[in-house]
């Protein structure tokens, strides 16, 4: 997975697969989700990212006891 974060325009990309896609499907104004022929997602774009609150994204790392 590769994301990109263009600050300029505040929009998201997140990569999954170098396939090219086959379709690509809006989820609402600021969400577009591209995906193979199979029906992989090859990527989601999100508009206006930081403004959503869906960036920067956190992660928690949880270590085994």
């Amino acid at each position: 997975m590769k994301a990109i974060y263009h600050q300029d325009d505040d929009i998201l990309v997140l990569r999954f697969s170098d396939e090219l896609p086959a379709r690509e499907v809006s989820q609402g104004w600021n969400v577009n989700i591209s995906y193979t022929a199979r029906g992989d997602i090859v990527e989601i774009v999100v508009l206006e990212a930081k403004e959503s609150g869906l960036y920067p994204v956190f992660t928690e790392y949880q270590q085994a006891a």
